[in-house]
């Protein structure tokens, strides 16, 4: 190789040097590749944003873009983004920028966006024709800047300042997720709720040695935006202990008939990511090859007021929960998500298990407040000293203006006021420039009741800053603040159904991908939760149910026979019976019953706000069903009036009334109603003649005007050890505050009545008490508070009309034991 020119004439000032190849591409290699992780792909786990995503917020925030105010174009904030803060293209900042806007892709949108930033199944329009501006939630994350809260670093040229890492009022990475690809390492986060994070971390604040399995108690799970299911829980274990894992998601579907003997299997949440055109091309590609059978046709019937519908119609003489299987495991109604929680911690990144994420959260935020709190501690000692100057000038005021109009000048002025009334430089300054008119007797008062003020501040803040445990609390409450503010109820539903099967390319004809219809028991908690005991399947202990040590929500309002793929019914305080299949319901062996496992009924059942289920029924062969309402009102019907019904009103409840109990009834069963001026009522079921399903019911109970139905229910022939709970308190007492007192009597106690009279009284009041604020007819019970946890009932025995005994914790429901 000839050798390299090394001369130089006044003509060529340029040099050549030899270098080595492969030394060269190194540098330049890691040179871009600390770029790319650090400034551009990976999130800080302080406040979850990547560069981009923090510069677009602090720069809409320096432009105004406030709640507020009105939007602007999005090219408008692109372009000042990419001048003053982010060195990069346009594309990428609005990329950025729009998925900020995404309800369908954050589960606390950051941006307000106006105009059509995209779906599921499309992009969105340029961005000189869509607008902007901060969504209230970036408020909370950009908050008090000016507060010397952060540290701020230079842009790339260094002519504007821009902060390193936002205060973040919320744990925006926990809540928003991230997404990311880096040089040889990736994030993929999932989004969360916001109320049950907050918990976890102030949970946390107050626990700081809280266990993984503590935490999970607040943050059970993943909750997507676009809601759907997600199926087993166990890769989100993993995941929240080691930073990485699996879960499943499936799209909410239900069975609902579309016409006469036509049945559809209708599509209301998706997994997530997933649009509704992608699924649609996959069933339309598995139809065409012969993969799925029984499929009629798919109509999307989305629009903007009732959100995601999707409509497969079913063929006839097709089993849709077979069909619903198969589109599980060949299309997109069933999709995976792979967690892999990478992002910067002093910037490095790390692999953060779900303790770790909320610890240097809670680290940043303590960091925060503190800055905060020291920079609001200086201003205002910096203008009590102020105050104090004006107050000696006020009070000598004569004098100060003798002064000043002796002074030469102003700084002869200013030196002679520190002498004369010892002031400060700062003071004589601030009394200098003072306008006249402050000088009158209502200033003094206005300055003197300031000082007060600054004073207890200055009080209040020294003492927050010498205390971890305030600081802490501090936090804790701003947490809280919020999540009041932007928390919403969690769309994801959780099923811990056991492993999935994996995913096929058979066709749908194979019988092994059909759950099988074996005999189950559901049962529904007093605290509202579901669940699916498997019944052993051998003779010695079939239909055998084993209790599991005592744990949350094991209290029992209701329990029915069933098998997997068969019909139950629930009857719900809105006078509604919901026809559903058990098949989803999370799943537990027969001989370890556990309800803490099980899922919440009004999530499994989309009930509406404020209803609730009040009792489980069979639709197969079952004696007539009776319901009751806090009205008093009783109604007997039989199961054939909703047959082949999938959602029908079973009770024309009048305004105001509401369905408190139901449960199978037969001729030789007794009714029992106790209200909550602690009468109980009991009688024989068939003096309730049957109805039809229309009607409106019969009398039940006698009522005294302003009281109401606390228990309805009903007790079998040959139900043996059946006892009354009552509960009494105040009617003043707030809900949760007063535990009030208690007795437990045998239900022979109470001599039966006729129907539509007053019954016999079951508790005699203490002083303070006045009514009842919860009762139970039943056999075995069992107590549980708020929270699901067991508590203590007073021992049984107690005379009918006497008085309960004060009660050691407060107790939210009652029920049986598992059986």
């Amino acid at each position: 190789m000839p050798a390299p020119r090394t001369d130089s004439s006044p003509a060529d000032h340029g040099r050549i040097e030899d270098i080595d190849v492969a030394t060269e591409m190194q540098g330049s290699f890691l040179e871009y590749a600390y770029s790319v992780i650090y400034s551009r792909a990976l999130p800080d786990a302080r406040d979850g944003l990547k560069p981009v995503q923090r510069r677009i917020l602090f720069q809409m925030a320096d432009m105004g873009l406030r709640p507020d105010r009105g939007h602007v174009k999005s090219a408008r904030v692109v372009g000042e983004v990419m001048g003053k803060l982010h060195p990069h293209g346009d594309a990428p900042i609005y990329d950025a920028l729009v998925r900020l806007a995404q309800p369908f892709s954050l589960r606390v949108p950051l941006v307000d966006g106006h105009g059509n930033f995209g779906s599921l199944d499309d992009g969105p329009a340029a961005p000189r024709y869509t607008e902007a501006r901060l969504a209230p939630s970036s408020l909370a994350l950009t908050e008090n800047l000016d507060e010397d809260v952060v540290d701020f670093i230079p842009n790339y040229d260094g002519q504007f300042q821009q902060p390193a890492v936002l205060p973040a009022a919320f744990p925006n990475l926990l809540v928003n997720g991230a997404a990311g690809i880096a040089v040889g390492m990736a994030t993929n986060m999932a989004p969360h709720n916001l109320i049950e994070v907050v918990g976890a971390a102030t949970h946390l604040l107050e626990n700081p040695d809280a266990t993984l399995e503590e935490l999970m108690e607040f943050v059970p799970g993943p909750d997507l935006p676009g809601g759907g299911v997600i199926v087993g829980l166990d890769g989100i274990k993993d995941a929240y202990a080691t930073g990485r894992g699996t879960f499943r998601t499936r799209a909410k579907v239900s069975i609902e008939p579309l016409g006469p003997r036509r049945t559809g299997l209708v599509v209301t949440e998706l997994p997530y990511l997933v649009g509704p055109e992608r699924i649609i091309e996959k069933i339309k590609d598995a139809v065409q090859s012969k993969k799925l059978q029984g499929i009629a046709d798919v109509t999307d019937l989305t629009d903007r007021h009732n959100g995601l519908r999707l409509v497969i119609g079913i063929k006839t003489g097709f089993d849709p929960q077979a069909v619903l299987d198969h589109l599980y495991r060949l299309t997109p109604l069933e999709d995976s998500f792979g967690i892999n929680n990478v992002a910067l911690v002093a910037g490095q990144p790390q692999t953060l298990g779900l303790r770790e994420l909320l610890r240097v959260y809670l680290d940043h935020r303590i960091e925060v407040v503190t800055r905060r709190s020291r920079f609001r501690l200086q201003r205002r000692k910096e203008r009590l000293h102020l105050v104090e100057g004006l107050l000696i000038a006020i009070l000598d005021i004569d004098e100060v203006i003798q002064v000043i109009r002796q002074s030469d000048d102003g700084e002869q002025a200013r030196t002679r006021l520190m002498d004369v009334f010892d002031l400060s430089q700062l003071q004589a300054e601030y009394i200098l420039e003072l306008r006249l008119r402050r000088l009158t007797r209502f200033s003094r008062i206005e300055l003197e009741t300031e000082r007060e003020t600054l004073l207890a501040e200055i009080a209040q803040l020294e003492e927050l800053l010498g205390s971890q445990v305030l600081l802490r609390a501090q936090v804790a409450r701003e947490l809280d603040a919020a999540a009041e503010t932007f928390g919403t109820p969690r769309r994801t539903l959780l099923l811990n159904g056991g492993p999935v099967a994996p995913r096929s390319r058979a066709a749908a004809s194979a019988p092994d991908l059909q759950i099988a219809d074996a005999p189950c028991r559901i049962f529904l908690s007093a605290t509202g939760r579901m669940v699916r005991a498997e019944l052993a399947a051998d003779s010695a202990n079939d239909g055998v149910v084993t209790p599991s040590r005592r744990s949350k929500h094991d209290a029992i309002l209701s329990s029915v026979d069933a098998t997997t793929r068969g019909d139950v019914g629930a009857v719900t305080s809105a006078g509604r019976l919901i026809r559903f299949s058990p098949v989803d319901l999370p799943s537990v062996p027969g001989n370890s019953v556990q309800l803490a496992a099980g899922t919440r009924a009004d999530q499994y059942l989309g009930l509406g706000a404020g209803e609730h289920v009040v009792g489980l029924v069979p639709l197969a062969d079952a004696p007539p069903i009776a319901v009751g309402t806090a009205q008093g009102v009783v109604k007997r019907f039989a199961a054939s009036e909703i047959a082949g019904k999938h959602d029908i009103e079973i009770i024309a409840l009048k305004d105001g009334d509401r369905v408190v109990g139901a449960a199978v009834a037969p001729d030789d069963a007794e009714l029992v109603f106790v209200a909550t001026d602690s009468q109980l009522l009991r009688f024989s079921a068939d003096s309730v003649r049957p109805q039809g399903r229309a009607a409106g019911g019969m009398a039940g109970v006698r009522l005294t005007p302003g009281e109401r139905v606390l228990f309805f229910g009903v007790v079998r022939a040959e139900a043996s050890g059946t006892v009354v709970v009552t509960i009494a308190g105040s009617s003043q007492a707030l809900a949760g505050a007063d535990a009030g007192s208690g007795k437990v009597s045998d239900y022979a106690e109470f001599p039966p009545k006729g129907r539509a009279t007053g019954g016999v009284r079951a508790q005699r009041f203490l002083k303070g008490e006045d009514t009842l604020t919860l009762a139970w007819v039943g056999s075995e019970p069992r107590a549980v508070g708020a929270d699901g946890a067991t508590r203590t009932l007073p021992a049984p025995g107690a005379k009918r009309d006497a008085s309960g005994q004060p009660l050691d914790g407060v107790i939210g429901a009652v029920g049986t034991v598992v059986s």
